[in-house]
Protein backbone atom coordinates (compact mmCIF):
# COMPACT_ATOMS: atom_id res chain seq x y z
CA UNK A 1 0.00 0.00 0.00
CA UNK A 2 1.24 3.04 -1.22
CA UNK A 3 1.77 6.09 1.58
CA UNK A 4 -0.40 8.63 1.36
CA UNK A 5 0.73 12.36 1.36
CA UNK A 6 -1.04 15.28 2.55
CA UNK A 7 0.07 18.75 1.33
CA UNK A 8 -0.88 21.46 2.65
CA UNK A 9 -0.16 24.51 0.21
CA UNK A 10 -0.62 28.12 2.13
CA UNK A 11 1.57 31.15 3.32
CA UNK A 12 2.65 32.63 6.38
CA UNK A 13 1.56 36.31 5.04
CA UNK A 14 -1.98 34.86 3.96
CA UNK A 15 -4.93 35.80 5.87
CA UNK A 16 -7.01 33.02 4.98
CA UNK A 17 -3.92 30.43 6.10
CA UNK A 18 -3.82 32.14 9.63
CA UNK A 19 -7.60 31.27 9.59
CA UNK A 20 -7.51 27.80 8.14
CA UNK A 21 -4.70 27.18 11.13
CA UNK A 22 -6.97 25.54 13.61
CA UNK A 23 -8.34 23.67 10.78
CA UNK A 24 -4.99 21.85 9.75
CA UNK A 25 -3.94 21.50 13.07
CA UNK A 26 -6.85 19.28 14.14
CA UNK A 27 -6.36 17.42 10.73
CA UNK A 28 -2.76 16.58 12.34
CA UNK A 29 -3.60 15.47 15.30
CA UNK A 30 -6.82 13.43 14.01
CA UNK A 31 -5.26 12.37 10.66
CA UNK A 32 -1.01 12.21 11.81
CA UNK A 33 -1.04 8.72 11.76
CA UNK A 34 -2.92 7.62 8.70
CA UNK A 35 -0.82 10.09 6.47
CA UNK A 36 2.01 12.01 6.37
CA UNK A 37 1.91 15.48 6.08
CA UNK A 38 4.00 18.41 4.44
CA UNK A 39 3.82 21.63 4.35
CA UNK A 40 4.59 23.56 0.96
CA UNK A 41 5.16 27.54 0.81
CA UNK A 42 3.28 29.06 -1.83
CA UNK A 43 5.24 32.21 -2.59
CA UNK A 44 1.70 35.02 -1.94
CA UNK A 45 4.35 38.01 -2.50
CA UNK A 46 7.43 36.72 -2.72
CA UNK A 47 10.11 39.36 -4.06
CA UNK A 48 7.74 42.21 -4.02
CA UNK A 49 9.94 45.71 -3.58
CA UNK A 50 8.02 48.61 -3.45
CA UNK A 51 5.92 49.66 -0.27
CA UNK A 52 2.13 49.02 0.44
CA UNK A 53 0.29 51.43 -1.17
CA UNK A 54 -2.64 52.56 1.53
CA UNK A 55 -5.54 51.81 -0.71
CA UNK A 56 -4.00 48.61 -1.35
CA UNK A 57 -3.49 48.19 2.84
CA UNK A 58 -7.20 49.46 3.68
CA UNK A 59 -8.01 46.15 0.82
CA UNK A 60 -5.65 43.52 2.67
CA UNK A 61 -7.36 44.70 6.03
CA UNK A 62 -11.00 44.23 4.67
CA UNK A 63 -9.57 40.58 3.97
CA UNK A 64 -8.60 40.28 7.42
CA UNK A 65 -12.01 41.59 9.29
CA UNK A 66 -13.58 38.97 6.60
CA UNK A 67 -11.42 36.13 7.78
CA UNK A 68 -11.78 37.06 11.37
CA UNK A 69 -15.24 37.06 11.36
CA UNK A 70 -15.30 34.01 9.54
CA UNK A 71 -13.03 31.96 11.27
CA UNK A 72 -12.71 34.01 15.14
CA UNK A 73 -9.18 33.71 14.30
CA UNK A 74 -7.23 36.95 15.89
CA UNK A 75 -5.75 39.86 14.67
CA UNK A 76 -4.34 43.65 15.17
CA UNK A 77 -6.13 45.71 13.23
CA UNK A 78 -4.70 48.93 14.46
CA UNK A 79 -1.51 50.06 13.52
CA UNK A 80 -1.13 46.83 11.08
CA UNK A 81 1.21 47.16 8.02
CA UNK A 82 2.27 50.75 8.61
CA UNK A 83 3.73 53.22 5.79
CA UNK A 84 6.79 52.19 4.03
CA UNK A 85 5.67 48.02 4.86
CA UNK A 86 7.11 45.90 2.65
CA UNK A 87 4.43 43.33 1.98
CA UNK A 88 7.36 40.48 0.32
CA UNK A 89 6.70 36.85 1.67
CA UNK A 90 9.95 35.03 0.67
CA UNK A 91 11.69 36.14 3.65
CA UNK A 92 9.29 34.39 6.27
CA UNK A 93 8.70 31.39 3.73
CA UNK A 94 12.22 31.09 3.60
CA UNK A 95 12.66 30.52 7.12
CA UNK A 96 10.02 27.99 7.03
CA UNK A 97 12.03 25.75 5.01
CA UNK A 98 15.40 26.39 6.78
CA UNK A 99 13.63 25.35 9.90
CA UNK A 100 12.48 22.33 7.73
CA UNK A 101 16.05 21.59 7.17
CA UNK A 102 17.12 22.18 11.14
CA UNK A 103 14.18 20.40 12.92
CA UNK A 104 12.08 18.90 10.40
CA UNK A 105 9.35 18.56 13.52
CA UNK A 106 9.37 22.12 13.67
CA UNK A 107 7.80 23.01 10.76
CA UNK A 108 4.26 23.27 11.42
CA UNK A 109 4.49 25.16 14.62
CA UNK A 110 7.03 27.37 14.04
CA UNK A 111 4.81 28.17 10.56
CA UNK A 112 2.02 29.27 12.77
CA UNK A 113 4.68 31.17 15.18
CA UNK A 114 5.46 33.27 12.21
CA UNK A 115 1.64 33.42 11.36
CA UNK A 116 0.79 34.72 15.37
CA UNK A 117 3.73 37.54 15.39
CA UNK A 118 2.81 39.15 11.85
CA UNK A 119 -1.44 39.04 12.35
CA UNK A 120 -1.66 39.52 16.41
CA UNK A 121 1.41 41.14 17.43
CA UNK A 122 2.16 43.13 14.87
CA UNK A 123 5.84 41.88 14.11
CA UNK A 124 7.49 42.70 10.74
CA UNK A 125 8.08 38.92 9.94
CA UNK A 126 10.07 40.40 6.62
CA UNK A 127 12.92 41.09 9.00
CA UNK A 128 15.66 38.90 9.65
CA UNK A 129 16.49 39.92 12.23
CA UNK A 130 12.56 39.35 13.78
CA UNK A 131 12.81 35.30 12.11
CA UNK A 132 15.87 34.69 14.28
CA UNK A 133 13.84 35.95 17.17
CA UNK A 134 11.19 33.83 16.36
CA UNK A 135 13.50 30.79 15.31
CA UNK A 136 14.82 31.11 19.33
CA UNK A 137 11.34 30.91 20.24
CA UNK A 138 10.78 27.77 18.54
CA UNK A 139 13.45 26.56 19.92
CA UNK A 140 16.22 26.41 17.13
CA UNK A 141 19.87 27.82 17.57
CA UNK A 142 19.70 31.72 16.25
CA UNK A 143 22.95 30.86 14.80
CA UNK A 144 22.64 28.09 12.97
CA UNK A 145 19.09 29.24 11.70
CA UNK A 146 20.68 32.47 10.36
CA UNK A 147 23.34 30.34 8.79
CA UNK A 148 20.49 27.78 7.07
CA UNK A 149 18.35 30.95 6.14
CA UNK A 150 21.21 32.61 4.10
CA UNK A 151 22.30 29.76 2.35
CA UNK A 152 21.91 29.34 -1.21
CA UNK A 153 20.58 25.83 -1.05
CA UNK A 154 17.83 27.15 0.98
CA UNK A 155 17.15 30.46 -1.57
CA UNK A 156 17.20 27.49 -4.01
CA UNK A 157 14.57 25.71 -2.15
CA UNK A 158 12.40 28.33 -1.60
CA UNK A 159 12.12 28.57 -5.41
CA UNK A 160 11.22 24.89 -5.77
CA UNK A 161 8.68 24.87 -3.02
CA UNK A 162 7.03 28.07 -5.30
CA UNK A 163 7.59 26.80 -8.94
CA UNK A 164 5.77 23.37 -7.39
CA UNK A 165 3.15 25.72 -6.32
CA UNK A 166 2.68 27.20 -10.31
CA UNK A 167 3.15 23.77 -11.81
CA UNK A 168 0.31 22.30 -9.58
CA UNK A 169 -2.01 24.95 -10.96
CA UNK A 170 -2.54 26.10 -7.51
CA UNK A 171 -3.11 30.40 -7.19
CA UNK A 172 -4.69 31.00 -3.83
CA UNK A 173 -4.32 29.80 -0.96
CA UNK A 174 -4.88 27.52 1.27
CA UNK A 175 -4.98 24.42 -0.27
CA UNK A 176 -4.66 21.42 0.25
CA UNK A 177 -3.29 18.80 -2.91
CA UNK A 178 -3.81 15.00 -1.60
CA UNK A 179 -0.48 12.94 -3.16
CA UNK A 180 -0.59 8.89 -3.87
CA UNK A 181 2.39 7.81 -5.47
CA UNK A 182 2.59 9.61 -8.57
CA UNK A 183 -1.01 10.46 -8.71
CA UNK A 184 -2.45 14.11 -6.84
CA UNK A 185 -5.88 15.50 -6.19
CA UNK A 186 -6.43 19.06 -5.14
CA UNK A 187 -9.02 18.36 -2.61
CA UNK A 188 -9.67 22.00 -1.40
CA UNK A 189 -8.72 25.42 -2.29
CA UNK A 190 -8.80 28.08 0.33
CA UNK A 191 -10.94 28.17 3.58
CA UNK A 192 -13.38 25.27 4.64
CA UNK A 193 -14.17 24.85 8.29
CA UNK A 194 -12.86 21.69 10.20
CA UNK A 195 -16.60 19.20 9.33
CA UNK A 196 -16.15 20.56 5.70
CA UNK A 197 -12.57 19.95 5.22
CA UNK A 198 -12.99 16.45 7.19
CA UNK A 199 -15.87 15.00 4.61
CA UNK A 200 -13.52 15.41 1.44
CA UNK A 201 -10.60 14.05 3.55
CA UNK A 202 -12.34 11.01 4.26
CA UNK A 203 -13.85 10.61 0.76
CA UNK A 204 -10.23 10.91 -0.79
CA UNK A 205 -8.97 8.43 1.90
CA UNK A 206 -11.37 5.71 0.82
CA UNK A 207 -10.60 5.62 -2.42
Amino acid sequence: MNEKILWYVADPMCSWCWGFSPVIERIRQEYGDRLRMELLLGGLRAGTKTPLPPQQREEILHHWHAVQRATGQPFSFEGAMPEGFIYDTEPPSRAVIAASRISPDSVFPFFKTIQSAFYVDQQDVTRQEILERLAVVAGLDAQLFSQVFESDAVKELTLVHFQKVRQWRVHGFPAVVGQEDRDYAVLTRGYYSFEDFRSKLESWLEN
